[in-house]
């Protein structure tokens, strides 16, 4: 009896093995390129090594959220306030801003309890309120799958999650036409575990403000995955509704990309390279990347695009559509904390996800350009 644990976990090591060199060799090309010239091919081609990698954002530093995120530390909460006042009514800005002023109130809400008895009827505070709640009840719970959480973060996810529906319904009392106090009820739907017919009066409230809000869609899809309150019909059927009722810049089309990676991951026994070759696979990365050119040449600057170019840069690499792969790859390279790297929970693991897919679409490129 006392070797079948450790050969239980060699069999595991061999297996996890395996499924990497699967991942590494895309219809068994890996051979034809050494794992030693991956790296060269990639310097040829101007990428960074992977010790420079950024694995806290997924995209270069916005010098506005340095400077609100260094005030707010500082306890300056009037800062926090014209921060968020400043995004108006680009409801995809606003709920980016409020985000980053929630984050900060998990790890000192001081400022924001100042904000509040300064300003206690502000539509602003009250919705930063209730998001950093939410994100509370979050980091409480961990990010572990539910049979790896404890009783005691359940007990005090549920605990906190009850008080940020409290706060919910006051940011949404003071909303008008805001649909940010609506999105950000969604993760509270997701773990309160709201049926579906309440969870769509949410979204009719959502979509009536901002039909086209692609954080607030993203977040949905969550909802109805099968991890959380759905399953994956549901979450592909609302995956493609969106992306057909998106047009090209909105970046819609990057939902069906999503659900088609929330199946994968949860499959253990399924084959990548032949999954992400389906034709209907194929034609959605198609219509994304007619979506993300479309929004890059309306600003070059949006901050929705990178988490789409690094999601394409690894299906078309599934692909085996290196050249295409590659020039997602150079748009985004240097900033890697998003999908489908984010997934691997460390930061070793990330970096060595995203530079073993990126430095072998540009072996394949680099040795299709010499003819070899």
């Amino acid at each position: 009896m006392s070797h079948i644990l450790p050969i239980a976990l060699i069999l595991f090591a061999i297996y996890s093995w395996y499924r990497t060199r699967q991942k590494a060799a895309p219809n068994g090309t890996g051979g034809s390129i050494r794992n030693r010239d991956l790296p060269k091919a990639a310097a040829e081609l101007g990428f960074l090594p992977g010790e420079q990698l950024d694995t806290d954002r997924a995209y270069p530093p916005d010098p506005r959220i340095t400077a609100v995120r260094e005030a707010v530390q500082a306890g300056n909460w009037q800062a926090a306030a014209e921060f968020l006042a400043g995004a108006g009514r680009d409801w995809q800005e606003r709920d980016r801003r409020s985000s980053v002023l929630a984050t900060e109130a998990v790890k000192d809400d001081s400022w924001l309890l100042a904000w509040r008895k300064e300003r206690p009827e502000d539509a602003d505070v009250a919705l930063v309120l209730a998001e950093s709640l939410i994100y509370l009840a979050w980091e409480v719970r961990g990010s572990s799958t539910a049979r790896h959480t404890t009783q005691e973060q359940f007990a005090g996810f549920h605990r906190i999650l009850d008080q940020a529906r409290e706060a919910v319904a006051a940011a949404q009392a003071l909303a008008g036409d805001d649909p940010c106090p609506f999105i950000v009820e969604i993760p509270l739907a997701k773990g309160l575990g709201y049926p579906h017919e309440r969870f769509e009066e949410i979204w009719a409230e959502i979509v009536k403000r901002d039909p086209h809000h692609l954080a607030a869609h993203t977040s949905a899809l969550q909802y109805w995955c099968k991890k959380w309150r759905g399953s994956y019909e549901l979450a592909e059927s609302f995956a493609r509704s969106a992306a057909q009722k998106g047009t090209p810049g909105q970046l819609l089309s990057v939902l069906p990309l999503e659900a088609y990676f929330e199946y994968e991951i949860a499959h253990d026994d399924l084959e990548q390279d032949e999954f992400y070759k389906r034709p209907e696979i194929v034609a959605a990365v198609d219509a994304a990347l007619v979506d993300v050119a479309a929004a890059a040449a309306a600003n070059p600057d949006d901050w929705r695009i990178p988490p789409v170019r690094h999601l394409l840069a690894s299906l078309l690499y599934w692909q085996d559509r290196y050249e295409a792969a590659v020039e997602q790859f150079r748009l985004v390279d240097g900033y890697i904390d998003t999908v489908p790297w984010a997934y691997r929970g460390s930061r070793e693991g990330m970096i060595k996800a995203y530079v073993q897919q990126r430095d072998f679409s540009a072996a394949q490129v680099v040795k299709a350009r010499r003819g070899i």
